[in-house]
């Protein structure tokens, strides 16, 4: 099952997605509810509000990560509504990703460049800084910029490309 928390972190941060509960997810509507964060401080597993007030956020999933989240919760007995769906800490998730590299043999990653991949993978997708800013919690529209404008010069190209089919289909009106 370590593979569909993966998916989680397409959206979410560490600390967002070990804060989750039951309550935080809706299948039907396909969404989850993005309203606090996880920390273990000394010993201690410690539930506070997102690091910003942007990082409060419902985000809508598409329909194949409802039913990873459906199967992968008919696995889960006896949690409640309102306690934390993913009882590991951050360390663990990095040991295990780490283990996972090992065994593949694939580049080393941390947990946190799935994020990034996700951010990157909208952008190629076309997707506007300020959507991505608002599905990722950014608090600033400059923080997606920052982050991700070199993948935008590849944009370059397909801009022009546009703009000429569009002259030429005013020449042709």
């Amino acid at each position: 099952m370590q593979e569909k928390h993966i998916f989680f972190s397409l959206i979410l941060t560490k600390a967002e997605l070990l804060a989750l509960t039951y309550k935080d997810i809706d299948l039907e509507k396909r969404t989850i509810s993005i309203n606090k964060s996880y920390q273990r401080l000394n010993g201690r597993d410690i539930i506070t509000p997102p690091k910003t007030p942007k990082s409060k956020r419902t985000v809508t999933i598409p329909p194949f990560l409802a039913e990873e989240l459906r199967e992968y919760i008919s696995h889960l007995y006896g949690i409640m509504a309102d306690e934390r769906m993913f009882r590991f800490t951050k360390s663990y998730m990095e040991h295990e990703i780490i283990r996972g590299i090992k065994a593949s043999g694939v580049k080393r990653i941390r947990l946190h460049d799935i994020r990034h991949s996700h951010a990157s993978l909208l952008v190629e997708m076309g997707f506007t800084p300020l959507a991505i800013a608002e599905r990722l919690g950014h608090e600033k529209i400059e923080t997606t910029l920052n982050t991700y404008s070199h993948l935008y010069p590849n944009k370059q190209g397909e801009l022009a490309d546009r703009l000429e089919m569009e002259n030429n289909r005013e020449d042709e009106e």
